[in-house]
């Protein structure tokens, strides 16, 4: 079986969920190709050293540059702040290299545009991680919506909400540079979920704020800095297929970890789900017995596709990370050729294209048309 190298910028938070992800993925599910943990890049050698030696990887480099110039790496994850994708991804792709990118795919809307024409000129392989896309319930959820079990579209209610930013004190980070903000950093998972379940945005209108408008330049730091970004954002939404909707995200929710929630309305039943029990999805069918109305509960299983592959029980559930093993799952597959990851570049600057609508309906004041922007 061909190995393909895998090179990772970054070890964070993502960076880690990218390196699981490539070390299980093999046990896990039957792959085309055999990925190789070849180079790790990070903001020096030694942090780099420690991370690649911790994560598995063969080798180490303090100059993402080295790393995606090195010949043994096919595909280029980028798992570092949003201000330095662009870059790194215009350097994979102009070596005809596949490009794992998180989310969101760049800082602007213009980055974005031309990171999706080089890749697409180039013909190379490219899935950005908006990982919940992945779960087994929202692709049922996806087939539940397109087979007509629930009728027309109605509505999308969602919600995006965490407290990781709640805290005034703490300090001044990289999700507080232009090109950061909650619309970016959870708002655009709960756009990507409206996206695919209820098809394209048309025009939104939104407002955004900014709650904590100083932060300490570092930890316990007395010394303030001005932010600018937004910590709450809340949108209504017009779908092109008559469809309307709302969501509301926000980084500064007291007491929420992971709510990214919604509810679709059509026009024979609803379906309700939240992250915080992601193995499971509610369903109401119209015209049930009159005193027996209500949501039915699907519990995850083995009947739903990638999960049996973790599990041959139902209801005893997947995670967070197994998610990301299902996401590199498809990246592999797609750069051996067999089908295309979702969600590429194309649809990552969709997304993007409906952020900066929002942004720009909060400058105006007014509803902004997506074919506009």
């Amino acid at each position: 079986m061909r190995s393909v190298g895998i090179g990772l910028i970054g070890s964070g938070f993502m960076g880690r969920a990218h390196a699981l992800a490539f070390r299980m993925v093999g046990g896990v599910f039957a792959l085309p190709v055999t990925p190789e943990l070849e180079l790790l890049a990070d903001i020096n050698e030694q942090v780099a050293a420690e991370a690649a030696s911790a994560l598995g990887f063969k080798r180490s480099t303090g100059d993402w540059q080295t790393l995606v110039s090195d010949p043994q790496v096919d595909i280029v994850a980028i798992a570092t702040p949003n201000a330095l994708h662009k870059p790194m991804a215009l350097s994979a792709i102009a070596q005809g290299k596949a490009v794992y990118c998180e989310k969101p795919l760049a800082a602007t809307l213009a980055e974005a545009g031309e990171m999706l024409q080089a890749a697409e000129a180039a013909g190379v392989t490219t899935l950005v991680g908006f990982n919940y896309l992945q779960n087994p319930m929202i692709a049922l959820a996806r087939e539940i919506v397109h087979s007509g079990e629930i009728g027309e579209v109605i509505s999308f209610r969602g919600i995006h909400a965490e407290d990781y930013m709640a805290d005034a004190a703490k300090p001044y980070d990289w999700r507080c540079e232009p090109g950061g903000g909650v619309l970016e950093d959870l708002g655009s998972h709960i756009l990507s979920l409206a996206r695919y379940l209820g098809g394209d945005i048309s025009s939104v209108c939104g407002r955004l704020r900014t709650v904590h408008k100083w932060r300490p330049v570092g930890l316990g730091a007395s010394e303030l800095r001005e932010v600018t970004v937004d910590d709450q954002a809340d949108c209504l939404l017009d779908f092109a297929n008559g469809a309307s909707g709302s969501f509301s995200t926000s980084w500064v929710a007291c007491g929420r970890k992971m709510q990214l929630a919604f509810e679709l309305v059509g026009s024979k039943g609803a379906l309700d789900y939240t992250q915080e029990r992601f193995n499971e999805l509610k369903l109401y069918a119209a015209n049930q017995p009159k005193g027996r109305e209500g949501f039915k509960l699907i519990t995850a299983g083995p009947d739903h596709p990638n999960y049996g592959p973790f599990c041959p029980a139902p209801g005893h559930q997947i995670g967070f990370n197994d998610l990301k093993v299902i996401e590199v799952k498809a990246l592999l597959e797609a750069v051996a050729g067999l089908g295309e990851p979702y969600p590429d570049f194309r649809e990552a600057w969709e997304i993007q294209r409906v952020v900066e609508a929002v942004r720009r309906s909060s400058t105006a004041g007014q509803w902004i048309r997506i074919e506009d922007v």
